[in-house]
C-alpha cells in the first residue's frame, strides 16, 4: 500500500473511532445512572439539582450501594453515621434498622436532605456546598472566614485539603459531565 494511501486509510479510522466514541449512547455507557427514580423522587421533593446528586454517589461510591470508606462513611452518598445520626434527628427520618445507611433510597433522601442543608447554608454555592459535603460545613466556614479560600471556583487550588480539592474538582466534573450527557432526561 502506498503512504499517501495509508495515511489516509489511518485518518479515515481514526475519525470513525471518533464519531464513534461521540455518540449519545457511547456517553450514557461512560457516565451511567443507577437508581435514577430514587434521585428523581430525592431531587424533587429537597429542591436539589439530581446531577449533584448523580456526581456526589459517582465521585463517593461509584454507585456501590455496600462501600464503606476508611473513615466510616457509608453507602452511595458515603454518609459519616454520627451526620447521619443528627441527619435523621433533623429531617425526622424513621429507619427500619440500624443498617439504614446501606439502603440506597435511605442513603439518597438523607444524602440530598444534607444537600440542602448545605445549599441554604452556603446559598446555593455549589463550590462551597461540595467542599463543605468533602470536609464539613465548619472547616469550609474557618476557611472562609480566615480568608485560607474565597470559596470561588477559579480559586479551588487555594482549598488547605488536598482530599477537598480534589473532590470538588472531581464532582464539578462529574456535574457538568453529566448535566452535558443526558440535559433535560433527568429532570
Amino acid at each position: 500500500m502506498k503512504p499517501g494511501r495509508r495515511a489516509a486509510l489511518i485518518l479515515l479510522i481514526l475519525m470513525s473511532v471518533f464519531l464513534l466514541l461521540n455518540t449519545p449512547l457511547v456517553w450514557k455507557w461512560m457516565y451511567p445512572i443507577k437508581f435514577q427514580q430514587e434521585i428523581v423522587t430525592a431531587s424533587n421533593k429537597y429542591n436539589v439539582d439530581p446531577y449533584l446528586i448523580l456526581a456526589v454517589i459517582r465521585s463517593e461510591s461509584s454507585f456501590k450501594t455496600d462501600r464503606v470508606s476508611k473513615k466510616g462513611a457509608v453507602g452511595l452518598m458515603q454518609i459519616m453515621p454520627d451526620t447521619a445520626a443528627w441527619i435523621v434527628q433533623q429531617a425526622g427520618f424513621k429507619p427500619k434498622d440500624n443498617q439504614y445507611l446501606y439502603d440506597p433510597v435511605m442513603n439518597i433522601h438523607i444524602g440530598t436532605w444534607y444537600l440542602n442543608f448545605l445549599l441554604e447554608r452556603y446559598e446555593g454555592d455549589l463550590v462551597k456546598v461540595i467542599a463543605a459535603y468533602n470536609a464539613g460545613p465548619g472547616k469550609v466556614s474557618g476557611w472562609l472566614s480566615n480568608e485560607q479560600w474565597s470559596g470561588q471556583r477559579e480559586h479551588i487550588e487555594d482549598i488547605p485539603f488536598g482530599e477537598t480539592r480534589q473532590y470538588v474538582q472531581r464532582v464539578l466534573y462529574y456535574h457538568d459531565r453529566y448535566k452535558k450527557v443526558y440535559g433535560k432526561d433527568l429532570q
